[in-house]
């Protein structure tokens, strides 16, 4: 396979160092950037720890004309999109130009507006029908493998599901006052904006942060997690057979959510403009500069990431709940790749993919589709291999109802 990379940053770069490790699916790896000195720092460390050659290039993926002509020098069969967010459609179209399969790991966000969803990307289906390709969304971990862990629970554990709590606890130590583990600009977005849960047919809307609940995460130990809106809920809620509810927790330390607030309150994590000596800027884009960059955590980061989903449904009319999950250790990936674990987590899951499509393992046709859709058990069987497995228990009972809420929200609603 012919793939064409776009986005050097920390998740990008595994996916890049991976596919290289699979010399014999890829034969043939671009990676391009806004930043090209990222990505001949990787084809660097590729060729001199894995001897494999890959090419390189800078894009501005922004521009549409600028990518078509990167894909139509590169000819990949697929194009796989670490980039940001904001950059979805405008790779999406330059797919659609050059006829071209195309993967992401994070849904459609605007850049003026906290709030991604998936209906802007959805609604290329018929155009991607008409071309004669596929665009795969959400191959990361949340979303990506999680979505897959209930896809693979519908088929294989339950004759129906009921309820999904997906949980994510980064047990990690980088060091630092304060850090973000993956982009801090889309990091804050995501965390300070307003959460939702789906329930019996409709979203029920939350503050940031909300409600908290102490979760036992198998090797890391009891640490709370904090109910937030992730865009999986939105396609999960339609793909899985007899839902009734699913919710999404992230672990956050003290320290964390501190400093959070802090920056919050005093207009740092704002995304609209502002005058700063009489120039114009956006003062979370700002921040993101003072911030640590999330590939510079990997080295000396230790501890664990713990992420899976807590599934209850029916099995031969017996109410059961089972446990998927992967535990990833930040050593063992820097050693391995030289990242942290949670950019590992997100890069693994779309390398996994491709070589899927590669074999001809996921093939659902044209048009746009979401990683529940496709057959998860190559996945399950292929992602072992390529470095995140997992594990599957039955659990006495799920996560139960929504009961421990911040001091800060029940003072308000006294």
């Amino acid at each position: 396979m012919n793939v064409l990379i776009i986005g050097a940053g920390a998740a990008g770069s595994v996916v890049a160092k991976k596919c290289a490790m699979n010399k014999d699916i890829f034969t043939n790896i671009h990676l391009a950037s806004r930043s090209v000195s990222k990505c001949k720092a990787n084809q660097k460390w590729i060729k001199e720890r894995l001897g494999v050659d890959i090419s390189v290039s800078a894009v501005d993926a922004d521009n549409v004309a600028e990518t078509v002509a990167l894909i139509n020098q590169v000819k990949p069969d697929l194009v796989i999109n670490m980039a940001l967010p904001y950059q979805d459609l405008a790779i999406m179209d330059a797919c659609l130009e050059t006829k071209t399969h195309y993967m992401d790991t994070a849904n459609y966000e605007p850049i003026d507006e906290a709030k991604f969803e998936y209906h802007w990307q959805w609604a290329y289906q018929e155009r991607f029908k008409e071309a004669g390709i596929m665009a795969i969304l959400g191959c990361g971990f949340d979303p990506g493998q999680t979505n897959i862990y209930c896809s693979y629970a519908q088929k294989n554990l339950f004759d129906e599901i009921h309820e999904i709590d997906i949980i994510d606890c980064n047990a990690g130590d980088h060091g630092k006052a304060f850090a973000t583990n993956f982009n801090p600009e889309i990091n804050l977005r995501e965390v300070t904006q307003n959460g939702k849960y789906w329930e019996n047919g409709e979203w029920v809307h939350t503050e940031p942060l909300e409600f908290y609940k102490d979760i036992d995460f198998p090797a890391v130990g009891e640490k709370r997690g904090y109910l937030l809106y992730h865009e999986e809920l939105e396609s999960l809620c339609q793909n899985i057979k007899g839902l009734k509810r699913i919710r999404f927790w992230m672990t956050f330390g003290d320290a964390y959510i501190t400093h959070m607030e802090v920056l919050q309150n005093v207009g740092m994590t704002r995304i609209d403009p502002v005058m700063h000596d009489g120039k114009e800027i956006v003062p979370i884009q700002f921040l993101k500069t003072l911030l640590p960059e999330p590939s510079s955590l990997a080295e000396g980061y230790t501890g664990k990431t713990s992420i899976g989903c807590i599934i209850t449904g029916v099995k031969d009319d017996e109410t059961k709940t089972h446990f998927i999950y992967n535990v990833c250790d930040h050593a063992k990936t820097h050693k391995e790749v030289e990242a942290q674990a949670v950019s590992y987590t997100t890069g693994v899951p779309p390398t996994t993919g491709a070589i899927l499509i590669a074999k001809g393992l996921w093939n659902p046709g044209p048009g746009v589709w979401n990683v529940e859709q496709l057959d998860p058990d190559p996945f399950m069987e292929e992602v072992a291999k390529q470095g995140l497995p997992w594990e599957s228990k039955e659990l006495p009972e799920g996560l139960g109802d929504l009961t421990q809420r911040r001091a800060k929200y029940d003072k308000k609603v006294a």
